[in-house]
């Protein structure tokens, strides 16, 4: 066994994103299916193809695209070469692929779809966790995800060695600045929350100033976001924490910039960027 944290990288299960790449199918395929390949390739044509990055990253989404080849046709075959999580460099041959040619070009592109953006994540994230090497901190995701496909960014920031914050609005509890304003101050909406929450419930208040920090920690925040403070602001945050609560700093993250915010001794550093602004990792399929 390691003794170093790692993230849970199990792929989600086929039952929770089948619908996702479903729908991406039917967008495709529209009311007439693929026209092309219907009326230029005979019908029993077989073909071999590989999937090729074109240059160097971390991969995720593999499952995607076994899952749209397959549901186009289940009798494709579907060989992993470099599963998901792998580093690799560009001319890498992530899967061979062989089947009826018509299906292998009809499930093509949303097959791509879905690896290409979800191996940038991977490979943005890997990054970031990458600079900030030897400290304790740890990169986490936000809930900046698109619409219907945050199972799966948030799987991809798993495969780059990234770690998840809350997956929705249901799972934990955070206090944004809207809320204390709402609310008339972190205090109110703490013993609210508190009063109304089961125990195993956490509990996370977002500050900006270190005033709010001190507020925060009277009232028991569970963790505390750091919200674009200054490194001198992120080092006295963390002494006067000492310890009684989770830090986690965000804003102004880029591969710049996020070493020295670990080296200021947050426990997290949350990203927007690695799910909402990643690029897309070059990959295709070659017959």
């Amino acid at each position: 066994m390691t003794d170093i944290a790692l993230p849970f990288t199990r792929p989600p299960s086929p039952l929770l994103i089948e619908p996702q790449i479903r729908a991406a199918l039917e967008e495709d395929l529209g009311r007439a299916g693929d026209i092309t390949s219907e009326l230029t390739i005979a019908a029993d044509k077989q073909a071999c193809a590989k999937l090729v990055v074109r240059k160097p990253g971390r991969i995720a989404g593999l499952i995607c695209a076994e899952i749209a080849f397959r549901l186009i046709d289940p009798a494709v075959e579907f060989e992993v070469a470099a599963p998901d999580g792998s580093d690799v460099a560009s001319g890498t041959v992530l899967a061979a692929i062989s089947g009826a040619a018509r299906s292998l070009l009809t499930a093509e592109r949303v097959a791509l779809n879905f690896l290409g953006p979800l191996s940038g994540t991977a490979t943005l994230t890997a990054a970031l966790v990458k600079a900030v090497e030897g400290t304790k901190a740890r990169i986490v995701c936000t809930r900046k995800t698109l619409p219907g496909l945050r199972i799966l960014q948030k799987y991809a920031v798993r495969c780059g060695g990234g770690f998840n914050h809350r997956f929705g609005l249901d799972d934990a509890a955070m206090v944004k600045d809207n809320h204390v304003q709402a609310a008339g101050g972190i205090t109110q909406a703490m013993q609210r929350l508190r009063a109304g929450l089961g125990h195993m419930v956490k509990i996370e208040v977002e500050v900006d100033r270190l005033e709010q920090l001190e507020e925060a920690l009277a009232c028991g925040a569970d963790t505390i976001l750091l919200d674009n403070m200054s490194l001198d602001d992120l080092r006295r945050a963390v002494t006067l924490a000492k310890g009684k609560a989770v830090l986690e700093a965000s804003g102004n993250v880029t591969l710049q910039t996020v070493r020295a915010i670990a080296e200021t001794g947050v426990d997290y550093i949350s990203s927007g960027a690695i799910t909402h602004s990643a690029p897309n990792l070059d990959i295709g399929l070659d017959f």
